[in-house]
């Protein structure tokens, strides 16, 4: 079972994440009791509330004021490590321990001798956890803090796309800050009754985009575009999706071919009006989603075209439906 932390600003942020169902309410920082008593009182007992000490004697205070666990910057300090121990008599201590750091087994077995429910590795300056160890490391980490008996838990600027990965480990505390525009799909990973199950299928009818026999044409036009490159926003990271990439798009238009010969070129369709809809003012934006460990990648936008064409979909092609496990509909 693996646990969602996240750390919340205040008594405002703690409401919110209560009822996005996250699992453990951190106080973000080295809190004061303050505020982690204002955290307590919007939590009300529901969740488990957490809080950072930057000192033995601030500690202290927030076992006072009630905090359940309490995250120490132990780093590989065994100074720190022995001045937190009074308090394990109070709370659940949680050490934290920098991967730039490294993660000796010396500090992880002091932590165990001195009482410490657990250990969240995190990072510094921000880096994402898996810029600074890979998954084998992380993966040896937890071994190595589960075989001294303590929770073993992953924190450092996480972000959506990394929980499928880092669950693969099972960690039992997956530490984020809160976000309300991410965190409802981080706890979709992980969900509250069954961690385990299988994520959602995507919510899309392919039975809409199965050609109709009956309406093909026989006679088409074919308009080629070719290696065009677009600028756009795209990808799982918030880094990727800071700066524009450049997309290589083929389009290919297919139009019935005119009975009537035209009367002008308004009655032409011309390659450069399928290079326009794809440049179209509405901009087309990326987005990829994570369904059950796997990518979905998705184009969206708005595009024109002045002709009545008919979209055709060529089953040899293995993306013609979309990109998922089986291309075309099953027959009998």
């Amino acid at each position: 079972m693996t646990f969602l932390l996240a750390s919340v600003t205040g008594p405002a942020e703690a409401e919110d994440a209560v009822a996005r169902g996250v699992d453990i309410i951190d106080v973000q920082g080295a809190a004061p009791p303050e505020r982690v008593r204002a955290v307590l009182g919007a939590v009300a007992g529901r969740r488990s509330v957490s809080a950072g000490a930057s000192g033995a004697s601030q500690a202290e205070a927030l076992a006072d004021a009630g905090a359940e666990y309490i995250r120490v910057l132990s780093r590989q300090s065994q100074d720190i490590i022995e001045a937190a121990s009074p308090l394990t008599r109070r709370a659940n201590v949680l050490g934290i321990m920098l991967a730039e750091d490294g993660t000796e087994e010396s500090t992880i077995a002091s932590m165990e001798a001195n009482g410490f429910a657990g250990v969240i590795l995190n990072t510094g300056g921000g880096r994402n956890l898996l810029d600074v160890l890979d998954i084998a490391a992380l993966a040896d980490f937890i071994d190595l803090v589960r075989a001294h008996g303590m929770m073993a838990g992953l924190g450092g600027a996480l972000e959506l796309p990394d929980v499928p990965r880092l669950l693969l480990l099972d960690p039992d505390i997956l530490a984020f800050r809160f976000d309300a525009a991410t965190i409802d799909g981080i706890r979709a990973l992980i969900p509250q009754d069954q961690r385990r199950s299988r994520g959602k299928p995507a919510k899309v009818d392919y039975r809409l985009a199965a050609p109709r026999a009956a309406e093909a044409r026989r006679e088409l036009d074919r308009i080629f575009v070719r290696d065009f490159v677009l600028p756009m926003r795209i990808g799982t990271y918030t880094r990727e999706r800071d700066k524009l990439q450049q997309v290589r798009f083929s389009v290919e238009v297919s139009v019935a071919r005119p009975s009537d010969v035209p009367a002008d070129m308004r009655d032409v369709l011309s390659y450069d009006s399928a290079a326009r809809a794809a440049s179209s003012e509405a901009a087309f934006e990326g987005t990829v989603a994570l369904v059950d460990g796997r990518i979905y990648p998705e184009i969206t936008g708005s595009a024109y075209v002045n002709a009545e064409a008919d979209l055709i979909l060529d089953e040899r092609d293995p993306f013609c439906y979309g990109i998922r496990e089986a291309c075309a509909p099953a027959t009998t």
